[in-house]
């Protein structure tokens, strides 16, 4: 895993350099830098080895010259693709590297290449011929791309942070990606924190000409159910048959690495289905898990459990208050857009934890949104029935009613999950999933950031993704949300954040492209059914996963937030970003919080990550002299590896 950075345009080594230090994270075993003084194009790299610890420097470039790639993640088909390229003809100078099988890749099929490619990542290859830039992220987004164009200047990083630290671009803060972030609890792609920047979406290619500098953006893959009309009497058996054979393949693949594997271990199925398979395949793996003191917070028992069972070498970690807040100052600090996902710091905890002992750690990120794992899918047949027969003006009233119930702040209490499912249903059904999940309703924002909201365009993107499901279930178009939206800019961001931190990678079984292809044509029946989640991947682990594991209720990943905010010793820092927040709203909802009178932990601890951020432009960590402050000659590649 590693970090990368580019520009087309202004700008010096000097900058470059500067850009991919801010990554030094991402990649804390080599940079390299490579620049055409002429063309004004540079690229740069810092490297996580992983595969091919000697040969896989970057910038990496064919033995002609012609193209050079700096690339971010891992290709699991790598082996593969390499003897079709070999039978094609084409000669390669390293025995592992996937990066040099996207070289010989983009040469033969061109922007056909990502379409072949099963893994995670983020690239930029340089056509010196052609002098174009293509940029490609992979189907989930799992590993981020930034890019903007300002001052005549294309440039590209890893992070929005290293983004904005090349001179040519400025770093004022969106107010439309501000108030996007308080209704979702993430900034939605192709948002980006800051005006005139943006993601790359997930499954989708840029391309951007030296002349012109204009990028031109392209999809090559999205997720799209396209369930199986007509299935045979034996189609769940069927299923959980394919399904088996299918993650343990994915499990395989991702067991590949020429340093440390792990894996992380909740106790819940879908890790512990990926540790499952993984102890098939690799002998003596370590596992790692979270816990809490909080009972309904800790998962540790259940992890234990699952890993005597497999016989793993278990690391348990606690997180308590006083830990989370030792940590979060260097979250924040890195964290490079603002994010409200309470399970952030238990994740960086785990993440820190398994660096002690492994490079690389495989996740079961994926299923819950893959399998409908969530708790609002078992509230959607109510839902819908509540918004055929109570009247929109009786809503308001029984939400007034509901308030009046005491506020507990235990993890996921009924009295949370009603309050926050009244407050859905004041919506029509395609606001619902995102007004679930979001820190704010749209009035509130309007006070909270002193600008005019429109419903249609806050909601845009998920209202999009509704619209696009072909299906008119609402099981399907709440597992498009959850898969296209919660997952790709919420979970992975979270995920990718915290392990980089920790210079850690992470793999994701499940969202393995041959899996994911079959799941995706399953209908939602055998997804969710008799009123249980995940219902065929928990057929599929029957007998080979613990019953007291694969039958136990979705607990989630969070942290006391709602408790921990009461403490008299926590405080929310004054925001610094020349932001109009209102400060007053956030006093106010902060005074009802501590008295118990409302739960306002999704609001508080949004506000806090945002205010706590160390936006804009900044000089990276001091580290030791850089290896290319020399000046060098036009088209050089230097490397410290």
């Amino acid at each position: 895993m590693c970090g990368i950075a580019g520009f087309v345009g202004a700008g010096t080594l000097h900058d470059l350099q500067r850009m991919v230090e801010r990554l030094h994270y991402r990649g804390p075993d080599a940079r390299g830098f490579w620049h055409d003084e002429q063309r004004q194009v540079f690229l740069g790299h810092s490297r996580l080895a992983i595969i091919d610890l000697t040969h896989g420097a970057q910038p990496m470039w064919t033995a002609d010259g012609g193209l050079g790639v700096v690339f971010n993640g891992e290709i699991y088909n790598h082996f593969e693709l390499r003897a079709e390229l070999e039978r094609r003809g084409h000669v390669f100078r390293s025995q592992r590297s996937d990066t040099e099988v996207l070289l010989h890749g983009y040469r033969e099929w061109g922007a056909r290449l990502p379409e072949r490619l099963n893994g995670m990542w983020a690239f930029a290859i340089y056509d010196v011929a052609a002098q174009t830039l293509f940029l490609s992220r992979d189907r989930f987004g799992k590993k981020p791309l930034f890019y903007t164009v300002q001052n005549g200047t294309f440039v590209f990083a890893s992070e929005l942070s290293a983004v904005v630290l090349h001179p040519s671009v400025s770093a004022r803060v969106s107010v439309r990606s501000l108030q996007k972030y308080f209704a979702y609890g993430f900034i939605p792609g192709p948002h980006a924190l800051y005006e005139r920047t943006h993601k790359l979406p997930a499954g989708h290619n840029l391309h951007v000409s030296v002349a012109d500098l204009q990028p031109r953006v392209q999809k090559y893959w999205e997720f799209v159910l396209e369930p199986e009309e007509r299935v045979p009497p034996n189609a769940e058996t069927q299923y959980a048959e394919q399904i088996r054979t299918l993650l343990e393949r994915a499990v395989r693949r991702r067991l590949v690495a020429d340093v440390p594997v792990g894996v992380f271990l909740s106790g819940g199925v879908d890790s512990s289905s990926v540790a499952l398979y993984a102890t098939r395949h690799h002998e003596g793996i370590a596992s790692f898990s979270i816990g809490f003191r909080e009972e309904s917070f800790d998962e540790s028992p259940f992890a234990v459990l699952m890993s005597r069972h497999l016989g793993t070498r278990h690391y348990l970690e606690y997180l308590s208050y006083d830990r989370c807040r030792q940590l979060l100052p260097s979250i924040c600090r890195w964290l490079d857009e603002p994010l409200a996902d309470g399970s952030l710091v238990p994740t960086y905890l785990l993440c820190q934890a398994a660096r002690r002992h492994a490079t690389v750690a495989l996740g079961g990120d994926g299923a819950d949104e893959l399998f409908a794992g969530y708790d609002p899918f078992q509230a959607l047949r109510l839902a819908q029935l509540y918004a055929r027969v109570v009247p929109r003006p009786v809503h308001f009233a029984i939400r007034l009613l509901a308030a009046r119930l005491p506020v507990v702040f235990k993890n996921m209490s009924f009295e949370f999950r009603l309050k926050r499912t009244l407050r859905g249903l004041s919506y029509p059904p395609r606001l619902w999933n995102p007004v679930w999940h979001g820190c704010l309703e749209p009035h509130e924002i309007e006070s909270v950031l002193g600008e005019p909201v429109r419903v249609d365009e806050l909601y845009e993107d998920a209202i999009a993704h509704w619209d696009a499901c072909p299906s008119t279930s609402l099981v399907d178009k709440t597992l498009t949300f959850y898969t296209k939206m919660y997952l790709q800019d919420n979970i992975l961001v979270k995920v990718d954040r915290a392990s980089m931190l920790n210079s850690l990678e992470v793999r994701s079984p499940y969202l393995d492209v041959e899996l994911v292809d079959l799941v995706r044509r399953i209908p939602h029946r055998f997804k969710f059914r008799y009123g249980r989640t995940k219902h065929v991947l928990k057929l599929a682990l029957r007998g080979l996963v613990p019953d007291r594991i694969r039958r136990r209720k979705k607990k989630g990943f969070g942290m006391p937030i709602a408790h921990w905010l009461c403490d008299p010793s926590f405080e929310i820092p004054a925001h610094r970003h020349g932001t109009p927040l209102n400060v007053r709203m956030h006093a106010d909802y902060l005074a009802q919080h501590k008295q118990g009178a409302c739960d306002h932990r999704l609001f508080l601890w949004g506000y806090y990550m945002f205010a706590a951020g160390d936006y804009g432009p900044r000089e990276p960590a001091a580290r030791a002299p850089l290896v290319a402050r020399r000046p060098v000659p036009a088209g050089t590649e230097i490397s410290d590896a």
